[in-house]
């Protein structure tokens, strides 16, 4: 980028370069793809330090924190978050959203590394911000998707994440009957979370019928994501394989998401 440009044209250059920089990472993310992910998301943090653009430097933080709980790194994970709500404290008109979000992400660090108390501060944080929203706030766009059934869903996968599924099932499923049906890729990850809990409760015939209703959203994303986590679901699967419920979800799975078949193990 060249600069002999006016600092606003500079500035603002610099910032869409970050965000393409930021959902290029995203989109390998999605894939599985760490490593290229991961590398454009610090390609995203420079171009935002650039500019002293804090808040989306916290943005950033938190999606390589999210990507770390993935990789079963708890501790990076923590402590990229930890750097992204230092970053969105520092910022200039930092709005309770964006703090609810980032408050909500240090509670999956947390819930991974088992820190029951910590989760559970995290999580009351996240909720104390959301409160505190108002109409005429300036949120970021990267934020706006933060709404009321995000923050009730998260909840609950935090919650799912830390074992107390029990807790966890009612605010899943109360989220799911608020989301938009056309949102595939939503309906599908947090259905995947709603089977979780209630097969860690011991409900098998529940937990297979939320599953296979998982199937077909995800079978219109195309995401390894979604469907790695409908593969980790049919592997918990394995002391039930021969029951008629767990089989008919199988079959179903192998249908609607044949790329994934290969590996799944009868």
């Amino acid at each position: 980028m060249q600069e002999s440009r006016p600092p606003s044209i500079q500035n603002g250059l610099y910032g869409i370069a970050a965000e393409l920089a930021r959902l290029t990472g995203w989109t390998y993310f999605d894939a599985r793809q760490y490593n290229q992910a991961r590398a454009y998301f610090t390609e995203a943090l420079q171009l935002a330090k650039e500019i002293g653009d804090r808040q989306f430097m916290a943005n950033v933080l938190a999606c390589m924190s999210l990507q770390a709980t993935y990789q079963d790194k708890p501790a990076d994970s923590l402590a990229l978050v930890t750097a992204a709500q230092d970053q969105a404290r520092s910022a200039l008109g930092s709005t309770p959203r964006v703090m609810s979000m980032l408050a909500m992400r240090e509670a999956f660090a947390h819930a991974t590394l088992g820190n029951r108390d910590d989760t559970h501060r995290a999580i009351g944080e996240a909720h104390s911000q959301f409160e505190q929203i108002g109409a005429s706030d300036p949120d970021p766009s990267w934020v706006t998707y933060f709404d009321g059934p995000k923050l009730i869903v998260d909840t609950g996968i935090a919650h799912g994440r830390l074992g107390e599924a029990a807790t966890a099932e009612p605010l899943i499923a109360d989220a799911l009957r608020r989301e938009h049906h056309t949102n595939q890729r939503g309906r599908a990850f947090h259905s995947f979370w709603l089977a979780r809990t209630q097969l860690d409760q011991g409900k098998l015939d529940e937990a297979c019928h939320t599953a296979t209703q998982a199937l077909e959203p995800a079978s219109a994303v195309a995401s390894e994501r979604v469907s790695g986590h409908l593969r980790e679901f049919y592997d918990q699967l394995a002391p039930h394989r021969q029951e008629p419920v767990a089989l008919a979800f199988e079959a179903r799975l192998r249908e609607l998401l044949p790329p994934v078949s290969g590996s799944l193990h009868p």
